[in-house]
């Protein structure tokens, strides 16, 4: 198990701390051997992910997607109830309740969600904000303030 120091991270980028802290907060988590149910994070476009979990027996009403202050929390609970009538010789599909968490950057929002095969497919995008987006600012031409002739020049 390895930790790492992120203090040079502190010196080194004025205004990131956040970022520093999420870098840190994830390899914590990371060491804890939490990776049930396995994931994918993709990178669509520029603005466009996609978070891929695999929920093998899992349906749509054992699990539940909640976005709360840039924390997108997706967590499922199978109802024992629906397995009681048989014995199992062998169980290898892991179908204990999970609960993971993915930290979302700002400005990014959950568009949809869909449950096909197994595959817990979110889809996410960045949208900023109209003041946060960049936009060119035009230079003004100088103004020439012209000249008033003199007192002195008129009476001659």
């Amino acid at each position: 198990m390895r930790t790492y120091d992120f203090t040079p991270l502190y010196r080194s980028f004025v205004g990131f701390d956040r970022m520093a802290n999420l870098i840190d907060s994830a390899t914590q988590h990371a060491s804890t051997g939490s990776s049930y149910p396995p994931y994918n994070v993709v990178q669509l476009s520029e603005n466009a992910y996609r978070i891929e979990l695999a929920v093998a027996g899992f349906s749509q009403a054992d699990i539940e997607i909640e976005s709360y202050e840039n924390v997108l929390t997706v967590s499922g609970h199978r109802n024992k109830a629906d397995n009681d009538e048989a014995e199992y010789l062998h169980r290898g599909i892991a179908e204990r309740g999970f609960e993971r968490r993915f930290q979302l950057a700002d400005h990014v929002i959950v568009e949809n969600a869909d449950l096909q095969n197994g595959l817990l497919v979110i889809s996410l995008k960045r949208e900023l904000p109209e003041a946060l987006k960049p936009r060119k600012i035009e230079i003004n031409e100088p103004n020439l303030i012209q000249s008033k002739p003199s007192r002195k020049a008129k009476a001659a």
